[in-house]
């Protein structure tokens, strides 16, 4: 029998590309509201309790609210694709290579993780617990994001003739993000977050760099490039990139979907200075995917099911 799926929030850019890569999933079977009925509450309190997974694309306070509609004595399960519950106590945070694949399979609160947030934790969380990195280091995070990633009103910015060409943004340096970051991570101090965004639909380069040489003990990039080797060594989704002979990292305009992330770790001559860098689609592991991930194993399904991977990952 399939699980039965009701997306809250289908609507949305992140809603949409879950539909469309389940609906042809013959393990689920989607629950769907009329156009006239999506906002309606009673109706999405009935879809709520009739799934077996309700997965929210939702604003935060909507995600919450959300929550409180589901009978607390059902046994429906929630992904939460906002960040309402990033760092709630009682959600897990759907994170599979950090938090282990059998803890998100038990879980019936997963918290999707934010698009940055992927790629600054799956770079720096593996290494600070290991002792590599000091969890009281002041860490910076540049990042920079295809226009999707901001949803429709974005989308729609950046669709028009005087579009910009880059967008900064985030100045008050209060950004929803940096809550868990800190939190996933075990950091002592909250990161200095940079985000930016470029006229490509999709894709996302996250970068922060080290001054190795400042720091106590001999870790160097070659170092750090092994541990990360190590830690993903069986992470069917994250690929640790030797970067030696790379000198350019890019994003297309029409980058393809691509639920895998790549790591790499690029260093000076003695190995003093690194720059460690995340590319990956925010759509993707940065968001769909992840939650798709998410619900192939909560749903006791190969973890990689229906996900979009290239040939060499």
């Amino acid at each position: 029998m399939p699980h039965k799926v009701f997306i809250d929030g289908a609507a949305g850019t992140t809603g949409l590309e879950i539909a469309v890569r389940l609906e042809d999933r013959a393990e689920f079977a989607l629950i769907t509201l009329d156009d006239d009925r999506r906002k309606d509450a009673r109706a999405r309190a009935d879809a709520l309790n009739s799934a077996d997974i309700a997965i929210l694309c939702l604003p935060d306070d909507a995600a919450r609210e959300a929550v409180a509609m589901i009978d607390p004595q059902s046994r429906v399960k929630v992904i939460d694709a906002s960040s309402a519950h990033r760092v709630a106590p009682g959600w897990t945070y759907g994170f599979p290579e950090l938090c282990g694949a059998d803890v998100v399979a038990r879980a019936t609160r997963v918290s999707n993780p934010g698009c940055y947030p992927t790629g600054f934790l799956a770079l720096v969380a593996p290494l600070v617990r290991s002792g590599l990195l000091p969890a009281d280091w002041p860490y910076t995070v540049n990042a920079v994001s295809g226009y999707s990633g901001g949803g429709k009103p974005l989308i729609a910015r950046f669709g028009q003739p005087d579009a910009p060409a880059y967008r900064a943004y985030g100045y008050d340096m209060t950004h929803k993000h940096r809550a868990e970051m800190k939190a996933h991570a075990g950091l002592a101090h909250g990161v200095i977050f940079a985000p930016s965004v470029v006229p490509a639909y999709r894709g996302m380069i996250v970068e922060v760099p080290l001054h190795l040489g400042a720091m106590t003990g001999e870790v160097t990039a070659a170092s750090l490039t092994e541990a990360l080797k190590t830690f993903y060594a069986d992470a069917p989704l994250v690929l640790v990139v030797d970067s030696e002979g790379i000198d350019e990292l890019v994003l297309e305009r029409d980058g393809a979907p691509d639920d895998g992330m790549e790591l790499f770790v690029f260093g000076n001559e003695g190995g003093w200075h690194a720059r460690l860098v995340a590319r990956l689609d925010n759509l993707g592991k940065g968001a769909a995917g992840a939650a798709i991930q998410s619900l192939n194993l909560m749903c006791g399904l190969p973890e990689t099911s229906g996900l979009r991977l290239p040939a060499t990952r």
